[in-house]
Formats: structure tokens, C-alpha cells, sequence
């Protein structure tokens, strides 16, 4: 996977998660380390990033999925 889109993966969901915890997002520039961060999972369950520390990660963010609008 391109570093870019899983940068800009990483940036779409520290943006979704900043905004639903109103703190500032956090911008990160190509070769960045994400910073810790979590998110609930589809399976009910809070997922950090520390988690799956050494692993590949993907995250999937579909804007309005699912949704009326």
C-alpha cells in the first residue's frame, strides 16, 4: 500500500475521531508517525493503534455509509 494513502487514511480518521472528541485535528506529512489514537470498530469494540504496534494496519472510512444523508 502507498505510504500517501495510508497517511491519508490515518489523517481522515484522526479527523473523525478529533471532531468526536473536540480536540484540534492532528495534521501529519508523509514519513510521520501516527500518534495513538482510537476509534470504535464495527465488531462494538474501541481499537487503538498501540494495539497492533509492529503490525500493518488499514483503515477503511466510508463517509455516510449507511446513512440517510
Amino acid at each position: 500500500m502507498p505510504k500517501m494513502l495510508l497517511v491519508s487514511a490515518v489523517c481522515l480518521a484522526l479527523t473523525a475521531g478529533a471532531a468526536a472528541r473536540a480536540q484540534a485535528p492532528v495534521e501529519l506529512k508523509d514519513g510521520d508517525k501516527a500518534p495513538d489514537f482510537s476509534l470504535p470498530g464495527t465488531d462494538g469494540k474501541t481499537h487503538k493503534l498501540s494495539d497492533y504496534k509492529g503490525k500493518t494496519v488499514v483503515l477503511a472510512w466510508f463517509p455516510k455509509a449507511f446513512t440517510g444523508g
